[in-house]
């Protein structure tokens, strides 16, 4: 093996371990991995940058772009609107019909938005009219996946996967050319997820607690000096007797009592660790108690000036946030003077009575993907929150917010536009996306200072990163070589058995590292098994889109997966075990599918 081969190998290597471990953010790894390939002479200093132009990483950021302006125009409300008026259905209908809605529009739209806006959609009518909630967003999830795989444009997987194809010399993959492997591989997954929701949770999250407008979140109180309720028994604070308000424990010098009984004599300084939704906290004197975020030396006037229009803003912390690993106190420097964050929502809170749950004093604890922070902010300052990445805004109120009826039609006809000059071929996706993005700015529906600040930069990275990564392999002959150690091992086998296995190891790798990664790494990998077996090219590179797409068997697979695992509505055992089984299933099916492929 050659020294240039081992040191391809080391590179990836390093980069699996960082992927999983999650010891940087994903745009990080991306750039170090640039870096690496420069400093190791893997590929040109041209090269290891040409991600940056690369058609799928420009044509990615141009859809982000235009999904930002879809949303400020009230589109994906209208579509939320829309899909509400399904409520009629009964349950068993309700998975298949919001699972092929789901698909429909993540074939066009990126899917983490759509799942997003079932996610908000069901938290409404799950309350409204009393059905399971877990029983539809594993579906909708993985639906929104299986649908994004049907078109070119579905996923950044797709788009990227055709991209390395094409720059190693294989005919690029029309708009929708292979989206009958696709559809029915939906439809598969469709009767699956129907069937099998009937083994999803139940009851403890009907209610979906954790985006409910009067969620419960973690508060630590402070007993002023001033306070009139200093020296007094417990049980004359008045939200002593709110039902809706469980005080968790008593700290005091360091002490915790985790039981305070309603005689306890209240002392200045002694701190009151509750649970309370917002709407109960916003009612507690802020006369007698102050939140304590144990930081004196930083104070935040505009939420103390009661002359300012503040309000209340949910984030649900996504990986790769900079907020992950920090305390309230940390994330109060990090948002300076755009907010004030007062209270925490921990996954785990939803899975147990919340009269139980005892945790350590709020100031100790750190966020985690998939736990909420509320943020107390200036209304005219909401825009601000766009800065922080891979946060989502669950809850933003809009009192004022009118839609301008001529910009969202104009936003409706751009987005219609790009797909049919698309997938007409008239312009390729590239051109389509990027006049989309001319006739957003045309029409007035987007602003370009605030489409910098809301645009995930970090998919952009990644996918800039990974790109020379897979030139790499080309060029030292990485892909060559790792080809013809699986030719050997297959020799004498069915060529489907080659399909097959690419297709699983795929999938296996894409469940715990980015489906991107994987598919730059796999991709260059793929071409040449099909050129050392002397098979069609296509099939090859399709199993790699698809199994870097399909792997639905761990929360980490895929984006959309994490959020509704941040959701505390399901165990990490729902994934393995109902999404192992359907990931399995899509490997036979999508495998036989694509065998026929072989002999044309």
């Amino acid at each position: 093996m050659e020294l240039q081969i081992i040191l391809v190998f080391l590179v990836i290597g390093i980069s699996v371990i960082l992927f999983i471990t999650e010891f940087m953010p994903i745009d990080k790894i991306a750039f170090f991995i640039i870096v690496s390939l420069i400093l190791l002479g893997l590929t040109s200093p041209e090269e290891a940058i040409s991600g940056f132009s690369n058609p799928a990483a420009i044509t990615v950021l141009m859809l982000m772009i235009i999904a930002i302006g879809l949303e400020d125009n009230g589109v994906i409300q209208l579509l939320s609107d829309s899909i509400k008026k399904l409520s009629f259905l009964p349950l068993i209908v309700m998975v298949p019909v919001f699972m092929l809605v789901s698909a429909s529009i993540s074939s066009f739209i990126s899917t983490t938005a759509v799942v997003v806006v079932f996610l908000k959609i069901i938290a409404q009518l799950s309350e409204k009219y009393n059905f399971s909630a877990p029983k539809l967003l594993m579906p909708i999830s993985f639906a929104g996946i299986l649908g994004g795989s049907c078109t070119l444009m579905g996923t950044s997987t797709n788009l990227l996967v055709n991209s390395v194809a094409g720059d190693l010399g294989v005919e690029r993959f029309t708009f929708f050319e292979f989206s009958y492997y696709g559809i029915i591989m939906l439809a598969v997954g469709i009767v699956f997820m129907t069937i099998a929701s009937r083994w999803l949770p139940k009851r403890g999250g009907d209610k979906l607690q954790n985006y409910k407008e009067s969620s419960d979140f973690l508060f630590t109180l402070t007993i002023k000096p001033e306070s009139k309720f200093v020296g007094k028994a417990f049980s004359e604070v008045p939200f002593y007797h709110n039902p809706n308000i469980a005080v968790l424990k008593l700290i005091r010098d360091r002490k915790v009592n985790t039981a305070p009984g309603k005689n306890t004599t209240l002392r200045v300084n002694d701190e009151l660790v509750l649970v309370s939704d917002i709407q109960d906290f916003s009612l507690i004197s802020k006369e007698d108690f102050e939140l304590s975020l144990n930081s004196d030396e930083i104070e935040n006037d505009q939420v103390k000036d009661k002359n300012l229009k503040n309000t209340y803003v949910e984030l649900l912390i996504l990986p790769g946030s900079e907020f992950i690993d920090k305390s309230l106190q940390d994330i109060k420097i990090l948002l300076n003077a755009v907010g004030n964050p007062i209270g925490i929502q921990k996954k785990k809170m939803l899975n147990i009575d919340k009269h139980l749950y005892l945790p350590k004093a709020i100031k100790k604890m750190y966020i985690k993907a998939g736990d909420r922070v509320l943020i107390q902010i200036e209304k005219t300052k909401l825009d601000s929150i766009y800065d922080y990445k891979n946060v989502v805004v669950l809850r933003k109120h809009e009192d004022n917010f009118t839609v301008n009826r001529y910009k969202q039609l104009w936003c409706i006809f751009t987005i219609i536009s790009v797909v049919v000059l698309a997938a007409t071929g008239v312009l390729s996706i590239l051109s389509s996306t990027i006049a989309g993005v001319g006739a957003l700015l045309l029409g007035n529906c987007i602003n370009l200072t605030k489409i910098y600040k809301r645009v995930n930069w970090q998919i952009f990275f990644l996918l800039a990163g990974m790109i020379p990564l897979g030139i790499a392999m080309s060029n030292t002959g990485t892909d060559a070589w790792i080809s013809k150690q699986l030719i050997q091992l297959l020799d004498g086998q069915n060529s489907i058995i080659a399909l097959g296995s690419l297709f699983a190891i795929t999938m296996l790798m894409s469940g715990f590292i980015s489906n991107n990664a994987t598919a730059v790494i796999i991709t260059p990998i793929a071409i040449a098994l099909a050129a050392g077996l002397s098979l069609p090219v296509k099939p090859f590179i399709l199993a790699v889109m698809f199994g870097a797409n399909f792997s639905f068997f761990t929360p980490m697979g895929y984006q959309t997966n994490t959020l509704i695992y941040g959701t505390g509505l399901y165990r990490f055992k729902h994934f393995v075990i109902i999404g192992g089984m359907l990931s399995i299933i899509l490997l036979i099916v999508g495998t036989f599918l694509l065998s026929t492929m072989l002999n044309n």
